[in-house]
């Protein structure tokens, strides 16, 4: 993790809300950064079938996923009129529902959705327990957002909204956390009171 964040800090400096635009070639070398100690399949997309471990949803077949990881690039890159958090929800889901990879799915997307919230947005989000973090400590809203959205592609709609709900009340949290650690700092200019001998 601490690779990707190196990563997504480098590549903030180099763009900006106007210039970004996400490619897949992005999404393979956050994946390779995340796994290329644990598989060998590191920044590859998938050539076979995968199965999800809950069996709620069969990802689509892997000569269908480059099409789509570029199809959810452009939606990122082209639609106007929405958030950061929702392309963030978009992401998170839509990286999931097509599982380009045969492992760190998981670790990607959510690297992936937060180059995304930064980039939007223009700058890296301050605080510690980063909405990545909040993921790891407590899958439950991930798997339900995630299942909430599938649900609702499966009857045609693109509905990200409890992911969106999700998502937005992690990143008040990291930027409440933030906010109490900037109250809580000796301010610079009182001076500091000498230490007792």
């Amino acid at each position: 993790m601490v690779e990707q964040f190196n990563y997504i800090v480098e590549f903030l400096h180099e763009c900006t809300p106007s210039t970004f635009c996400l490619t897949p070639e992005i999404i393979q070398e956050l994946h390779r950064i995340a796994i290329h100690d644990i598989y060998t399949c590191a920044g590859r997309f998938r050539t076979g079938p995968v199965i999800i471990s809950d069996g709620r949803h069969i990802p689509p077949p892997h000569e269908h996923v480059r099409g789509l990881v570029e199809q959810m690039c452009q939606y990122v890159n082209e639609t106007q009129g929405k958030s950061p958090v929702h392309f963030s929800a978009y992401l998170m889901w839509r990286h999931n529902w097509i599982h380009p990879f045969f492992g760190g799915n998981g670790r990607t997307s959510r690297a992936v959705t937060y180059l995304v919230l930064c980039a939007k947005l223009g700058f890296l989000l301050p605080g510690r327990r980063t909405i990545t973090d909040q993921i790891v400590e407590d899958r439950n809203p991930y798997f339900n957002a995630l299942h909430a959205a599938d649900d609702a592609w499966a009857c045609g709609a693109v509905d990200v909204s409890q992911m969106e709900e999700m998502l937005s009340n992690m990143l008040a949290a990291q930027l409440y956390h933030f906010h109490q650690q900037a109250v809580a700092a000796p301010r610079m200019d009182q001076p500091q009171q000498p230490e007792s001998s």
